[in-house]
């Protein structure tokens, strides 16, 4: 029996996809632009046909009254917009005197006299250049202009290529209409094809980034229809006041072409100066009409609009503008009045789909770094002032473990990770040492109030300071040892200082300084725990070495092992973690500042509690 082979499709990479993508929305943009405009339609009608069903209006009924209102007002405003538009292109000429009054005011004496200076420069030029008599045969001769007429072209084709030219935009609007219709009739028919592509086993993932793209495109058409109506009403209300003609037009006007990015606001604004520049006599009107556009504009985009737009959407100011300009690089001013519902959908599409993710760091809002991985890229830089703001500014609120466990110890990882690889020379990694012991050293003073309701291996103060009287065998104790290498020296020092603020006495060693005798002496001290810290990836196997002697000599002491900074790396359970460390196993394995300082705590209490009954 022949063995059945099996092919293994080649796994295709984003940038290849991301490609062919954008070569079918380029040759289908004749079919994609309507759909995408009848999508966006949908989404901004959705709401409000839904809230009708929730009223027991049938669908249909629904769908109908929403769309005739919606339509009915989209083509009564354009035909009202083009009538005064129409008005206005007819009364302009009467004003021509005006604005050639104006213009030539602009003009200064210099701007004349340089200008007579250039006209005799060419008279010179005209007498010294040399005449020659002119042959008969070189006259010239006044040229008429010449009409190529095609014998084979007719005046039905000419009346027909005439008649294209109008109804292809009415049959695109219409192909809008029906489009839109649909969806909003099929919304569930649309939303379970979706899914069935996209694959039982993706079904949550669909249904999340569905949900959240409607959502998002709907929140940011609500409110751009609002700021857009705002900003018209205040722009022709200015224009009433400065005593424009046909002010409503113009605000209407403004706050429609508000749709089309950075190309509409210009055109809103340059319609209404011009007619300012052509019927008043003086420059003040058109100087008041750009101080009020600046003004509404400067609000709008540097305040408003930044409030609104980038929770809801997602998308990043700079993403905007490079993405408007894709999309009409792509789609011309089609792309550029639905780039941002486009730009939506791409995000999302980034944020749920792993292989699309960089769309979602290039374009979305929540791209800044960690606070670990900034404090580590300014140290990087060698820049310690902005590193110690980083920590600062997390700090600023939080307990000092806080600080430690999630910002210090997770960029010590980094450090170790890199100078183990060879990525880092000695230079940065010795300023990067030096510059954290430094930080905790400045933080042994460290006096900020805890938070009330803190956990409690946030509250070192719930332990008190033992009584002096108390027989030293009795004493509760912690003995700190570090593995290997500088970075186990800081985290250890951060132990020992956090044990120190919680009243526990602490006493740091390394491993070099650990002795047999030191280890005979501890081991008449069975209340003394011993605490050996360790950084991954690199140092368990010294850490396991260093916990089977110290067992060896402590056979009854409290051993914790803390593998700082190993809470992804360790994908098991408590005893499995101990069961690594072969025949010297410790009593609790802790991958925190934040774990060991409550373990200790607890112990501490419990022996406490021994020592009050004894």
């Amino acid at each position: 029996m022949s063995r059945a082979r099996t092919t293994e499709i080649p796994r295709v990479e984003p940038l290849l996809v991301l490609a062919v993508i954008v070569l079918i929305l380029y040759f289908a943009r004749e079919l994609l632009i309507p759909l995408t405009f009848a999508l966006t339609l949908s989404f901004l009608l959705a709401p409000a046909v839904s809230r009708l069903e929730t009223r027991r209006v049938p669908r249909v009924l629904a769908v109908a009254i929403i769309g005739i209102l919606a339509f009915l007002s989209i083509f009564s405003v354009g035909y009202v917009v083009a009538r005064q538009l129409l008005n206005v292109a007819r009364t302009l000429p009467a004003y021509r005197l005006n604005i050639h009054q104006k213009m030539a005011t602009v003009h200064s004496p210099a701007e004349q006299s340089l200008e007579k200076a250039f006209t005799a420069v060419e008279d010179i030029s005209g007498d010294i250049a040399p005449s020659s008599p002119t042959p008969l045969s070189q006259t010239p001769v006044q040229v008429q202009p010449v009409r190529v007429i095609d014998p084979d072209r007719t005046q039905l084709q000419t009346t027909t290529e005439l008649l294209m030219r109008f109804l292809r935009p009415i049959g695109t609007v219409g192909v809008v209409i029906v489009f839109t219709i649909y969806l909003l009739m099929k919304r569930e028919d649309l939303r379970h094809r979706i899914l069935l592509l996209a694959g039982m086993g993706r079904i949550n993932l669909m249904t999340q980034a569905l949900q959240e793209a409607a959502t998002r495109i709907s929140q940011y058409l609500l409110f751009q229809l609002a700021v857009n109506a705002a900003y018209g009403l205040l722009f022709g209300g200015g224009l009433y006041l400065i005593g424009v003609p046909d002010a409503t037009l113009w605000g209407v006007l403004a706050g429609i072409l508000r749709i089309v990015p950075y190309v509409g606001t210009a055109t809103s604004l340059a319609l209404p100066l011009i007619v300012s520049v052509a019927i008043s006599t003086t420059w003040w009107p058109p100087i008041l009409i750009l101080c009020l556009f600046l003004a509404l504009e400067l609000t709008a985009t540097n305040f408003v609009e930044p409030w609104l737009y980038s929770t809801r959407t997602g998308i990043s100011s700079l993403a905007l503008l490079a993405m408007a300009i894709f999309w009409a690089l792509l789609w011309g001013w089609p792309g550029l009045i639905l780039s941002t519902p486009l730009t939506v959908c791409i995000v999302v599409l980034g944020r749920h789909v792993p292989q699309m993710s960089f769309l979602h760091t290039l374009l979305g809002t929540d791209a800044e770094l960690s606070s670990e991985a900034l404090f580590y890229e300014r140290l990087l830089a060698m820049d310690q002032r902005e590193a110690r703001a980083v920590a600062n500014r997390f700090l600023a609120g939080k307990p000092l473990v806080e600080l430690y466990d999630s910002v210090l110890i997770p960029a010590l990882a980094l450090v170790e990770q890199d100078r183990h690889q060879g990525n880092l020379d000695d230079k940065r990694s010795d300023f990067f040492f030096l510059t954290i012991g430094e930080i905790v050293a400045e933080l042994a003073d460290y006096h900020q109030k805890e938070p009330a309701n803190a956990a409690p291996d946030a509250a070192p103060d719930a332990v008190k300071p033992r009584p002096s009287r108390r027989p030293i065998e009795k004493e509760f104790a912690v003995i700190c040892i570090s593995v290997s290498d500088q970075a186990d020296e800081l985290t250890t020092l951060m132990l020992g200082q956090l044990m120190e603020r919680a009243n526990h006495q602490t006493l740091l060693l390394s491993a070099s300084t650990i002795s047999s005798e030191i280890l005979d002496s501890l081991a008449t001290e069975s209340n003394t725990v011993v605490f050996i810290s360790a950084l991954p990836p690199f140092a368990f196997s010294q850490a396991r070495a260093i916990c089977q002697r110290v067992r060896s000599h402590l056979p009854n002491n409290r051993i914790v092992v803390g593998l700082w900074n190993s809470a992804n790396d360790l994908d098991q359970t408590a005893e499995q973690s101990i069961e690594r460390f072969g025949s010297g196993k410790p009593n609790v394995v802790v991958n925190s500042l934040a774990q060991a300082l409550h373990q200790v705590t607890h112990w501490h209490h419990q022996h406490d509690t021994q020592y009050m009954r004894f």
